[in-house]
């Protein structure tokens, strides 16, 4: 049987978000990795490490199935848990972090996607396994 497909109507709204994050979060921090990464190490590597998860939650949401779909379940929840800590931790301690990341400020410089992205997400995984069993 065919894996089913995660794609479809709000999920390939989703792919292309996630798609667009991936090149955001990856080249502003290849770019800052390579140019000023002493200026702030921790800041650079969680964009880094944003634009890898959100490049495998796209690769989950494309390839379909329910593997993928639960996978991709798991890492947008720990997005979520990322950028709600990570965002928190800015507004407490905004020493901690001399230049934003992708979650600084609960993603406020990519119009606080990064923070709504990963909702919706789930919302639509969830809703996906309803439609499946159904």
């Amino acid at each position: 049987m065919p894996a089913k497909r995660l794609t479809g109507g709000p999920g390939l709204l989703l792919v292309w978000l996630y798609g667009v994050m991936v090149v955001g979060a990856m080249s502003r921090s290849a770019y800052q990795i390579a140019t000023e990464f002493d200026r702030a190490p921790l800041a650079y590597s969680l964009s880094a490490l944003a634009g890898v998860v959100y490049g495998f939650i796209t690769y989950t949401l494309v390839r379909g199935g329910e593997t993928a779909r639960r996978a991709a379940l798991v890492c947008c929840a720990a997005e979520l848990v990322g950028v709600l800590t990570v965002g928190t931790w800015t507004l407490v301690d905004p020493s901690a972090f001399p230049d934003a990341t992708v979650w600084s400020d609960y993603g406020m410089g990519y119009l606080f996607i990064p923070v709504l992205l990963p909702v919706s997400a789930i919302y639509w995984l969830r809703r996906a396994r309803e439609r499946q069993a159904a």
